[in-house]
């Protein structure tokens, strides 16, 4: 017959590691109470283990913590079971089962089931519900797949099927896990195992093998050094004592019947016997009081639900008086309301027609900036072509401080032109950031080679100097940046004689992949007065000048402060009379990749002495200045060229004529360029057309695109510019 004792055992291990694992989480106090009791019960402790248990059964029924009211129960019919207090042991048992079953906690629903099972079996109660309550407990066990707790259930079923007389039943379950127990090192596990083959052998009078597992049963014995494992010892010992009497050795029959009852008197003396029944009766009085102070919370819970029933009513009737009242109050109110919407409609009218008038005051100030930047870029085409013509025709004028001025004039207004366009474009919200890999060094490089003329009239030093931290490649809006710096540089150099302007560029920090990049350029120059430090990035701004030659549109830092706050950016300014000025601005950027980035080009010489040919361009230019300065630009180059005014004379050339390519302006009388382009592709006419305007490209891309227009440069341009498009559609 198998000991109780090794379900207890599995019990109070699986509590302990329970303890660390269970998500409910309840307060700390009950896990060491039950934790506690468990120790104790190992130690024999009996009375220390019940009042453990008793406290945390309490503070478990008042938090209503199911998982941990089942464990308090489980151990409590544990210690009554230990001393054959066994109504009230399965008392218990079938309490936890009751909250166990709350839970999903399958290991607690595992050991109530067994412990019950040895209640039913170990004192001989009822063998069926037994084998029942460990059939239960065994399938329990299989959902967390312990495989000693399963062990321990199969062992527990062949002990009752033995005692029941059904041998060829329980030897089924002993054979199962044999090779397990065998390989393990539990001594419980082992002493049951050789037990219950003792018996069985004993039971088919095969009393050599009974013997030898009766004997290693009794090793097993001989090793043990814990109390909680004396109870099985005692069944063993009384198991062995039978085998002996049965085959009339009775000198070993009384000898381990001696130790049986020795070892008994230790483990079930009337003390711990009734420290037991003094603590059940305190855990008794617990759930009695418990039980009251639940009717009573119930009952104060249905006072109160009767008091908020009663203040339901009150307010319900203060509600429809309340509802009345306002019944009142909007009808008398009504008349007030039609009064109101009837003026709020004339307001809104008012207002509708302001927003109309706002809308089209911003959209003719918009027409008006595109159309006098169109009409100014024109006419400051042919000046400065025809300048360089003239300086190129006639070298005795090269030195001219005349033709100097002209050019310097129309490009001083072509400056103030392009910021006024600038500028309205970032107030409009026109202006998006295109993202594209670039090399910083490079792109300050080349901005120092643009400004190297100013710094040598002014005689500057321009430096250079980027953080080690910062990537060679980077991605973002170069062109926006590059205007950012430009326009810094270009200021510190007009400001600063005989000096040095510094741009600066260091990692300031970094949030994941994004670069925040500081930027710095800082001069030697005049510095601004304290008074126009706060004013100087408001447009038209420009501080008092010591010199006629500091020229400006006062619009440059106007546009730098909004161009960075277009990158979601930081700017600040320093500066002292006559020490210098140092402008700081924060952007955030991404690291690039170097094949992602453009590769330079082949220059424009190369280019020419891979030419074959001469190409022939067809002009459609309607303004007889700049037909003098295109065709002098195109001849220049080695390119021959036909110009006509007008889109319907373009038209005839093309049918009479082969020509490489079309450079086309928008604007002319008759037939603009648009719809001139449109008719050369549906004539069928397939060679590159690009439009030469003083348009600004955003306005009319689209028009471009529906044109089939394969390209746009806005006039005045750059020659290495112009040719450089060419290249790109004839080579």
């Amino acid at each position: 017959m198998i000991s109780k004792k090794h379900f207890v055992f599995l019990t109070i291990f699986y509590s302990l590691l329970v303890f660390g694992q269970d998500t409910i989480q309840p307060k700390q106090e009950l896990k060491k109470l039950l934790h506690d009791a468990s120790i104790s019960f190992m130690d024999n402790k009996a009375e220390t283990s019940m009042n453990y248990a008793n406290k945390a059964l309490f503070l478990a029924l008042q938090y209503d913590e199911d998982n941990y009211a089942a464990k308090a129960y489980n151990i409590i019919g544990l210690n009554y079971t230990e001393f054959a207090e066994l109504e009230k042991a399965v008392d218990f048992f079938n309490k936890g089962l009751v909250h166990a079953h709350k839970t999903d906690n399958d290991t607690v629903k595992s050991w109530l089931y067994n412990n019950l099972g040895n209640v039913y079996c170990y004192h001989k109660v009822n063998y069926n519900k037994g084998i029942e309550s460990y059939l239960k407990g065994l399938s329990f066990s299989k959902k967390f797949s312990d495989e000693l707790e399963i062990a321990f259930s199969k062992l527990n079923l062949t002990s009752a099927y033995f005692t029941n007389g059904q041998y060829d039943k329980g030897i089924v379950f002993l054979n199962e896990v044999k090779d397990y127990v065998n390989q393990s090192n539990d001594l419980e596990a082992n002493l049951t195992l050789n037990s219950l083959y003792g018996e069985y052998y004993s039971f088919y009078e095969n009393f050599p093998k009974a013997k030898k597992c009766f004997l290693k049963a009794d090793e097993f014995c001989k090793k043990n050094t814990e109390e909680y494992l004396e109870g099985n010892i005692v069944e063993a010992y009384y198991n062995i004592s039978n085998f002996y009497q049965k085959i009339g050795d009775y000198d070993n029959a009384y000898l381990f019947l001696a130790k049986h009852d020795s070892l008994e008197d230790k483990v079930y003396n009337k003390t711990r016997i009734q420290q037991v029944k003094s603590v059940g009766k305190e855990i008794e009085n617990n759930e009695a009081k418990m039980q009251l102070v639940k009717i009573e919370a119930e009952k104060a819970i249905q006072d109160q639900k009767l008091k908020n029933t009663q203040v339901f009513i009150i307010a319900l009737i203060l509600f429809f008086i309340f509802i009345f009242v306002l019944f009142l109050i909007t009808i008398r109110n009504n008349k007030l309301r039609k009064k109101v919407n009837k003026k709020l409609l004339e307001i809104n009218e008012e207002l509708r027609i302001a927003k109309e008038n706002a809308e089209e005051a911003s959209n003719v100030k918009s027409q008006f900036i595109s159309t006098i930047t169109h009409e100014l870029r024109t006419p400051l085409y042919g000046v400065i072509g025809i300048t360089d013509i003239i300086k190129e025709e006639h070298k005795e004028l090269e030195d001219s401080t005349y033709l100097k001025s002209l050019k310097f004039s129309a490009k001083y207004l072509l400056s103030l032109v392009n910021d006024i366009l600038s500028l309205n474009k970032i107030e409009e919200n026109k202006v998006t950031l295109e993202n594209k890999t670039f090399h910083l060094q490079d792109t300050l490089v080349t901005i120092k080679n643009s400004l190297e003329i100013i710094a040598r009239k002014n005689k500057n030093n321009i430096i250079i100097k980027i953080d080690d931290t910062i990537p060679e490649y980077l991605y973002g809006d170069n062109v926006r940046l590059s205007q950012i710096i430009f326009n810094l540089m270009s200021n510190s150099l007009k400001f600063t004689q005989n000096g040095q302007v510094t741009i600066k560029a260091k990692l300031e920090r970094q949030d994941y992949k994004t670069l925040f990049i500081q930027f710095t350029v800082e001069d030697n120059g005049i510095g601004i007065p304290e008074k126009y430090q706060t004013k100087v990035f408001e447009k038209f701004v420009q501080i008092d000048r010591k010199d006629e030659d500091y020229q400006g549109t006062g619009l440059g830092l106007t546009i730098v402060e909004r161009l960075v706050e277009l990158f979601k950016g930081t700017i600040s300014l320093e500066s002292k009379e006559d020490l210098g000025t140092k402008i700081k601005f924060t952007i955030p950027l991404k690291e690039g990749r170097k094949e992602d980035s453009i590769e330079n080009e082949t220059t424009l010489l190369e280019q020419h002495d891979k030419r074959v040919k001469e190409y022939y361009i067809l002009v459609v230019e309607d303004n007889k200045i700049n037909q003098v300065v295109t065709r002098h630009l195109l001849e220049n180059n080695h390119f021959k060229c036909k110009i006509v005014d007008d889109g319907f004379a373009a038209l005839e050339s093309l049918e009479n004529e082969h020509f490489d390519g079309i450079l086309m302006d928008i604007n002319m009388p008759k037939i603009n360029g648009f719809e001139t382009s449109k008719l050369i592709r549906e004539r069928g006419f397939t060679l590159p057309i690009i439009a030469v305007t003083a348009f600004e490209k955003d306005e009319i891309m689209e028009k471009i695109k529906e044109a089939q227009i394969n390209d746009i440069i806005v006039k005045p341009f750059e020659v290495k510019t112009f040719l450089e498009l060419l290249r790109k559609y004839l080579y």
